[in-house]
């Protein structure tokens, strides 16, 4: 058997499972089997695989058919210009979500020094995407997941940054103490409701804590604002992810929690995804 006729075997049992680009998916999971680069693997289709290797192979395709994400079967996932660690109850991060670090870096220069809340940090890949690009700033970030934590953790120390950050397991209830010049958060934003209308890769495997925010979804977001206004410094920006319809109201709660909203941030299929705040006095 050589890698075309892998493929092909990946290939049939995804598209059975009814994956979205099973294609690509199939031609991930045998480079990684075979240590390839994806494009190495796609210019020697005609080399033989072993049996250990198609054993293997095989059983990251079931895990796959059974609608499991790929970062969890590859333990990563790329975010921003970095390579991030992920596991099973963490979420994983979102190209979308990059617009956070993207709108961060435009307001702020690569010698100045700011004191970063990231809120609900998941993996850390926001908050260690921006210190990574502003040396001389550092932060806090913290999960209410202790799984999260450790994982933010171990991403710290991949990339020299643990110094850098401290990694708290702790409610943005109980957060009482210093004053921060940015926070960022990708807060939960989708309704019950909509929670069932998920896609099974996201529904049966990705943290249910870091999705769900109440019969509006807005529950998070409350509490992200109303804590935001004790614990930015006059001035301070506030910059968080939203679902595409939440606009109306994040901004009637931001105006009446005595922040400014500067800018609503578009994805790239031109929904409203991200928001600039400044906390007024």
């Amino acid at each position: 058997m050589n890698y075309l006729d892998a493929l092909h075997y990946g290939n049939k049992i995804l598209k059975l499972s009814k994956i979205k680009n099973y294609n690509l998916d199939t031609e991930i999971l045998l480079s990684k089997v075979l240590n390839l680069k994806r494009e190495r693997l796609l210019i020697n289709l005609q080399n033989e695989i072993d049996k250990k290797n198609f054993n293997r192979f095989k059983k990251l395709v079931i895990r796959r058919g059974k609608y499991e994400p790929i970062a969890y079967i590859l333990r990563k996932k790329e975010f921003w210009k970095n390579t991030f660690k992920i596991k099973r109850g963490v979420l994983i991060p979102r190209p979308e979500t990059e617009i956070i670090v993207n709108e961060v870096l435009k307001l702020t220069c690569s010698k100045t020094s700011k004191n970063f809340l990231d809120i609900g940090t998941g993996s850390g890949c926001i908050l260690l995407s921006i210190i990574k690009e502003r040396p001389y700033s550092y932060g806090t970030a913290i999960d209410v997941s202790k799984r999260a934590i450790n994982i933010a953790i171990c991403n710290a120390k991949m990339h020299h940054l643990e110094n850098k950050i401290k990694f708290i397991n702790i409610d943005i209830d109980k957060l009482n103490h210093n004053k921060y010049d940015f926070i960022v958060s990708n807060p939960p934003y989708i309704c019950n409701f909509d929670l069932k209308r998920l896609d099974n890769d996201i529904r049966l495997y990705e943290p249910m804590v870091a999705l769900q925010a109440g019969l509006d979804g807005l529950s998070e977001i409350k509490k992200l604002i109303i804590k935001s206004n004790n614990l930015l410094k006059h001035n301070g920006k506030l910059i968080f992810e939203i679902g595409f319809d939440q606009v109306n109201d994040v901004k009637r709660l931001l105006l009446n929690n005595n922040f400014y909203l500067n800018k609503v941030c578009k994805d790239i299929q031109n929904l409203p995804r991200v928001i600039i705040s400044t906390k007024q006095f």
